[in-house]
């Protein structure tokens, strides 16, 4: 059956490689001293890397403005703007954006943006590394029409990374519920931390629930589980196997994407 990932993609099983940004102004990692232009040119040459490794999209995030925020100020989402302005000539894939973790401001930026889609946790309840973390769907979905963000789709997280849902519900109830009363664009499922392996019975489930809402194996991805994740997910989101060593503090490099997108190829 066609999805919108089929009106975004040319190709199936879509690989969306990240555009991890370094501490933004506001943040406490964040480098004076080099200042923006650093953060335009890392993602630059991140964006480079990947479009040169082959990947299907992109999607930007402020992943360095640890520790997060789940209601960012707004200089976060302005600073990332700017980058995206600055870079948009460089993108030939489609792309999305992630402010986290602020659902509300990840829509601003991609309507400003051009961005196809984001990806946020919209729904649920959660006890969290970043403490209580509650939202509001009913609100951020009406305040996607009222910015015009109509035509942007809205990636869920349904198993958010450290968190735990507060309700004791199992991952097939919860996949249910969500695609019942949220009317997502798509479900991502993740493991602990970014980079860290998604466990791929909880992948089967979330499909085998998920009905014709599209679902993506959103951490852990590498070339030797690629292959098992892609049999359930129908798109996957990469960041930490691209880039050097495969730790998630480095820049992405092409030879790795090339790596990864080889066995993709195979199996598609």
């Amino acid at each position: 059956m066609s999805t919108w990932l089929d009106e975004v993609f040319p190709v199936t099983k879509p690989i969306i490689g990240m555009c991890h940004l370094p501490a933004l102004p506001g943040d406490p990692g964040y480098d004076r001293t080099a200042g923006m232009a650093a953060i335009v040119e890392h993602a630059r040459r991140e964006i480079a890397a990947l479009q040169d490794g082959g990947v299907d999209g992109i999607l930007i995030s402020n992943e360095f403005s640890l520790p997060y925020l789940t209601q960012t100020e707004p200089i976060t989402a302005i600073s990332m703007a700017r980058v995206i302005g600055e870079v948009r000539d460089e993108i030939a894939v489609p792309f999305g954006v992630n402010v986290l973790w602020d659902a509300v401001a990840s829509i601003d930026l991609a309507v400003a943006t051009g961005a196809s889609f984001v990806r946020e946790v919209f729904t649920g309840v959660y006890a969290s590394d970043f403490g209580l973390w509650n939202t509001n769907v009913g609100r951020t979905a009406r305040h996607r029409l009222a910015v015009s963000g109509g035509d942007v789709r809205l990636l869920f997280n349904i198993v958010p990374e450290a968190a735990e849902y507060v309700a004791d519900r199992d991952i097939a109830q919860l996949t249910k519920s969500t695609v019942f009363n949220c009317v997502p664009d798509g479900l991502c499922v993740s493991g602990l931390t970014a980079g860290a392996p998604t466990d791929t019975s909880t992948l089967k489930i979330v499909k085998e629930h998920a009905g014709d809402v599209p679902v993506f194996v959103n951490t852990g991805v590498r070339p030797d589980t690629i292959a098992e994740s892609l049999r359930f997910a129908d798109a996957a989101i990469v960041g930490t196997f691209f880039k050097k060593d495969g730790r998630f503090e480095n820049d992405a490099e092409s030879a790795r994407v090339e790596e990864l997108m080889s066995v993709v190829r195979s199996v598609r």
